[in-house]
């Protein structure tokens, strides 16, 4: 079977290597792709957002089954163009990938179906705005409603901080906006909840818990994710079972109700308090990093996964788990997530030998002249799963002092709520 991947990160690396163990792969494009995927898949330099390019490549190269990894394709409307092509692909359609792409939609179907979640407000005038936040209690959350590559959370402890989320909010930052979302802050602790759907059905597929801050002790700017674990602490049968009733099937009932069978990966980022989850966000594909500490960990054959989700007979598949710690760690250029350089070697990664429980997932690189070079702000992923998380991140840590890479940051504590040290 040929598989088409679209996407250029850490995640869609992931993906690209559990395809390739299914016995069912014969061929794996990936679009555009990074140096990492380059040794296993067929880069192919397409503009991912240019619909009718992709589409005359997948029909020209007789691809089976397209993957969409990253988010904006998805908002775009991908899924929607391929289906009316006759083109198999794996993903939520546009209606449905509103969850990410409207934070405010998202907030909307939560209050009107009573799926848990902050209490918020929504205004489209930016004077009102900043007269609203003279009166508010703090800490407040400010957030951007599109896209904003996870970004766009101002988390404000002052009346000075949310004035300027607002500010780079209203002025472009993450795009043009009429709106801007406020939310009351929650104190707990984070999770990220996964599943699968075919449209009809759908099943978990594992927990994960990210670190999007930039510094140790989730200090700093919001990032992308600076490192995941997974299986999150929080994970129990009880706090499943309250995430499944009261947020994830009152969110696919409430999309079926609007005309949108969600097919595809569903990421619930969760806050919970006293093991009861309230709804953060939603992302409507695999998160990234958490991505890449959740497939090393499948037992099952990914490919049929997807397969079964893109025929709509998921329900028939067993999903299957090995019960070992996952860990990533992620190597960004110094900087992040403001300014930094590309295009700084990275002359050790062949040189790096690694068992069948380490892995390294290529996020921000490309290949010049024959030589890996740094292509954005997170670079690369360190990944191990072994018996325990210390185990695992230890193990991260000396793939990473292998490298050698001078212009690398990265957080050392990830996971640090799960290990006691």
């Amino acid at each position: 079977m040929k598989v088409g991947i679209i996407g250029s990160g850490g995640r869609e690396h992931a993906i690209c290597e559990a395809i390739k163990q299914s016995n069912k792969t014969s061929e794996i494009y990936c679009i555009p792709g990074n140096a990492g995927t380059n040794s296993i898949a067929k880069n192919i330099e397409l503009n991912i957002e240019d619909f009718d390019e992709l589409k005359n490549f997948v029909k020209k190269n007789e691809i089976d089954i397209v993957i969409v990894g990253p988010e904006k394709p998805l908002v775009d409307g991908i899924v929607d163009f391929f289906e009316k092509n006759n083109i198999k692909v794996f993903g939520p359609n546009k209606i449905a990938s509103q969850l990410e792409g409207s934070k405010i939609f998202t907030k909307e179907l939560c209050k009107e179906f009573n799926i848990p979640t902050a209490n918020f407000g929504v205004f489209n005038d930016k004077k009102k705005s900043l007269e609203f936040l003279d009166k508010c209690k703090y800490p407040i959350v400010v957030k951007a409603d599109g896209l904003a590559a996870g970004k766009g959370v101002y988390i404000c402890e002052t009346k000075k901080q949310s004035k300027q989320a607002v500010d780079e909010i209203f002025g472009g930052k993450f795009g043009k906006t009429d709106k801007v979302l406020f939310e009351e802050f929650l104190s707990g602790e984070e999770m990220s909840f996964f599943i699968i759907s075919d449209g009809e059905n759908y099943k978990k597929f594992g927990t994960a818990q990210d670190h999007k801050r930039v510094l140790e002790g989730d200090k700093g700017l919001n990032t992308g994710g600076m490192g995941a674990y997974s299986p999150s602490r929080l994970e129990n049968e009880i706090l499943n079972k309250k995430i499944i009733d009261k947020i994830i099937e009152p969110t696919l009932n409430a999309l079926k109700k609007i005309q949108s069978n969600f097919k595809g990966f569903l990421y619930a980022g969760l806050m919970i308090i006293e093991n009861e989850p309230y709804l953060i966000e939603y992302n409507v594909r695999m998160g990234d990093p958490e991505c890449q500490t959740i497939l090393p960990r499948l037992k099952t054959d990914f490919l049929e996964v997807i397969e079964s989700c893109v025929n709509n007979n998921l329900d028939s598949l067993n999903i299957e788990w090995d019960d070992e710690k996952s860990l990533c760690v992620v190597l960004c250029s110094k900087g992040y997530p403001e300014k930094y350089e590309n295009n700084i070697e990275l002359k050790n990664l062949n040189q790096i030998n690694l068992n069948g429980n380490e892995f390294i997932f290529h996020a921000g690189t490309k290949i010049i002249n024959s030589k890996i070079v740094s292509n954005g702000g997170r670079v690369l992923n360190f990944v191990v799963k072994s018996n325990s998380f210390e185990n695992s991140r230890n193990s991260a840590h000396k793939l990473i002092s292998k490298t050698n890479w001078s212009n690398g940051y990265f957080r050392k504590d990830i996971g640090f709520k799960v290990i006691k040290s």
